[in-house]
């Protein structure tokens, strides 16, 4: 089996955007490794958003009450991703980039999270659903980290190999994390269809689309497209904290 820590790059020509994908090597261990996949056009959208280097709208990328890891106000740095809970690509991203992002760099920039999930996810939903429902009750943070942090408890088969469409499984798993956060179950259960969050995850989604997302994760720094030249984590985290800090010395 290939040596998780050594990715390659390849290419993927999805979407006219160019957008980063981690996809993660699950061994029999269970262990992430990352590969990174670029599209290596990048042209107009269909709806004009965007075109070369320019950025998206801030009204686009953020709403006001979209969900937050880190919230400075003012600040002078912002990242958006758009994210899928159950694609390996963001559950990589998130171990080996975001959670050290959070913890360096609380106090100083914003964080927002949107949601993206893709068609070929069955759980995507369902877990988007959960971490909705769990924002309405002030916990976004806390499942958010639930749901990345035990990500091959409920996202993949039990040999790892595919992504599970065992929705019963999940929605067990995702009670045990409502309780352990300490939600209202009852709540939590009234709230996971509920109109309010349908209609939170199809706003994401659609201005997903209108910033010429196709791919998961995709992020933005103060409103432009972040795309990494690198093959490693190791790599795209030092640029990615690279550009962060440019914007912070501005």
């Amino acid at each position: 089996m290939p040596n998780p820590e050594n990715p390659v790059t390849r290419r993927s020509r999805l979407s006219t955007n160019t957008v980063l994908t981690l996809v993660v090597l699950l061994a029999a261990a269970v262990v992430f490794g990352g590969v990174l996949l670029f599209n290596g056009s990048k042209s107009d959208g269909a709806d004009g958003t965007r075109s070369g280097g320019s950025t998206v709208a801030a009204d686009v990328l953020r709403k006001p009450d979209s969900n937050t890891l880190l919230d400075k106000p003012g600040a002078e740095v912002t990242i958006v991703e758009f994210l899928d809970y159950q694609c390996p690509a963001c559950a990589g991203y998130y171990k080996k980039i975001t959670k050290k992002l959070e913890e360096d760099y609380a106090g100083r920039i914003t964080f927002v999270t949107r949601n993206f999930p893709l068609d070929m996810h069955p759980l995507a939903v369902p877990a988007a659903r959960a971490a909705e429902a769990a924002a309405l009750q002030g916990k976004y943070r806390e499942m958010y980290h639930e749901l990345y942090d035990n990500y091959l408890s409920w996202a993949r088969t039990a040999d790892g190999s595919q992504a599970s469409a065992d929705l019963n499984g999940a929605q067990a798993r995702f009670d045990e994390f409502a309780r352990r956060i300490g939600l209202d179950l009852d709540r939590f259960h009234r709230d996971l269809n509920s109109e309010t969050v349908t209609q939170r995850i199809e706003r994401d989604r659609a201005d997903g689309r209108r910033a010429g997302v196709s791919g998961t994760p995709t992020i933005f720094v103060n409103g432009s497209e972040f795309s990494p030249s690198g093959e490693t984590f190791a790599d795209v985290e030092e640029q990615l904290r690279e550009q962060i800090e440019q914007e912070l010395a501005r």
